[in-house]
C-alpha cells in the first residue's frame, strides 16, 4: 500500500476540488481509527499518523474499504521536530489542515512501587507533549486562515486521578489544562479548540495497554471495566459525539455517564473525590514483594491467568475482545 507521498504524486491538480484535510494523530487504532472513520464520512480527506508503519497501513486498507481518501505518516508526536516536518509537507502537498484531532496515548496500569521514570517519560511525551507539538504546528496556520478545528482526546483522568494509573493521570491533566487554555488563546480569531473527556470506551484498549506489578490482577480490573456495557461506552457511539462536538467547536465533551458523575462530584466535592480514591487503591491489587515485575502488554498479561480465571475473563470481557477485532487492537 502506497503512503502519502506515493499516492500524491499525481494529485497536484486536486486542489480546487479538495476535500478540507482531517489530520488525525494516533488514528491507526481504536478510538483514533473510530474517529478517522467518522470524519471520512462527513466528507474530510484523512491524513493518519502513528508510530506503527504496520499498523497504518492496516488502518489505511480499513478507511480505503470504506470509500476515504487517506494517506499515512509514520510520525511519534512526542518528538517536535518530527511533528513539524509533518505538517509542513501535508500542507504543501494536500493543502490546509483544517482539523486536528490528537487521539495518541499510551495507558499503563500498576501501582506506584512498580513504576519507573521511563512510565512517566512515556506518558508525559506522547499524551501531553504530543498535543502540545501538534496544536504549536498547525495553530498558527489555521490563525493566520482565521479557520479551523482542534481537538485533545483527554480523559476523565485528566479531571480526577484515578490510581495505579499515575503516569496516563498526570499526563493527561497536563492535557487538560494545555487544551483549555488554548482555546482562551485563540478566542475570536476563527480556530475553536475542544477538549474531550471520555470515560472508558470498549475499544479493545485492554490488550494493548501494558501492565506492571501483578500483571494478570491488574489487567483483569482493566479488563473489565473496559469491557463491561454498564461501565464503558460503544465507542463507535462516542466516536460519533466526538467528531459532531468538535466540528461544531464545543468546548468540552465529556462520555460516559461515569465520567460525567465523577467531575461533576470531583468539583463540587474534591475532598470526598480524594478520600473514595484513597479506597479504591485500596482494593486494587497490590505490589508484590519483590517489588517491580517489569512491564508486558495486555495479551501477554491474558495468557499468565489460570485457566480457570481465564475462562471467566473471556465470558466477561467478549465484547471488549470483539472491539479489539473490529478496531485494529490485536
Amino acid at each position: 500500500m502506497s503512503t502519502g507521498a506515493d499516492r500524491d504524486a499525481a494529485r497536484t491538480g486536486d486542489r480546487a476540488d479538495a476535500q478540507p484535510i482531517a489530520l488525525v494523530a494516533g488514528g491507526s487504532r481504536g478510538l483514533g481509527l473510530l474517529i478517522a472513520r467518522e470524519l471520512a464520512d462527513r466528507g474530510h480527506r484523512l491524513v493518519v499518523c502513528a508510530r506503527d508503519a504496520d499498523e497504518l497501513e492496516q488502518a489505511a486498507a480499513d478507511l480505503e474499504a470504506r470509500g476515504a481518501r487517506v494517506d499515512t505518516e509514520v510520525c511519534d508526536v512526542s518528538d517536535n521536530a518530527a511533528v513539524t516536518t509533518m505538517v509542513s509537507r501535508v500542507e504543501a502537498r494536500l493543502g490546509p489542515v483544517e482539523v486536528l484531532v490528537v487521539v495518541a496515548g499510551v495507558i499503563q496500569v500498576g501501582p506506584l512501587e512498580s513504576l519507573e521514570r521511563k512510565h512517566f517519560d512515556q506518558a508525559v511525551g506522547t499524551m501531553l507533549w504530543g498535543p502540545v507539538n501538534c496544536a504549536l504546528a498547525v495553530a498558527p496556520r489555521m490563525r493566520d486562515r482565521g479557520r479551523g478545528r482542534i481537538a485533545t482526546i483527554t480523559s476523565i483522568g485528566g479531571f480526577v486521578s484515578v490510581p495505579h494509573l499515575l503516569p496516563y493521570s498526570t499526563a493527561k491533566f497536563g492535557a487538560v489544562g494545555f487544551t483549555q487554555g488554548l482555546r482562551a488563546e485563540l478566542a475570536g480569531t476563527g480556530v475553536t479548540v475542544t477538549t474531550v473527556a471520555p470515560g472508558l470506551m470498549r475499544t479493545g484498549s485492554h490488550l494493548k495497554a501494558t501492565f506492571t506489578g501483578e500483571q494478570a490482577a491488574e489487567y483483569s480490573w482493566f479488563a473489565v471495566g473496559a469491557s463491561l456495557p454498564l461501565v464503558s461506552m460503544d465507542a463507535e457511539r462516542a466516536a460519533a459525539k466526538i467528531v459532531d462536538g468538535v466540528l461544531r467547536g464545543r468546548p468540552l465533551v465529556v462520555l460516559t455517564p461515569l465520567a460525567k458523575v465523577g467531575m461533576r462530584v470531583g468539583g463540587v466535592a474534591p475532598a470526598t473525590t480524594m478520600r473514595l480514591m484513597d479506597l479504591m487503591a485500596r482494593l486494587l491489587p497490590s505490589s508484590p514483594e519483590e517489588g517491580a515485575t517489569g512491564t508486558i502488554e495486555g495479551r501477554q498479561a491474558e495468557q499468565r491467568l489460570s485457566a480457570g480465571a481465564a475462562k471467566v475473563m473471556r465470558g466477561v470481557t467478549l465484547l471488549g475482545e470483539r472491539a479489539a477485532r473490529r478496531f485494529n487492537e490485536r
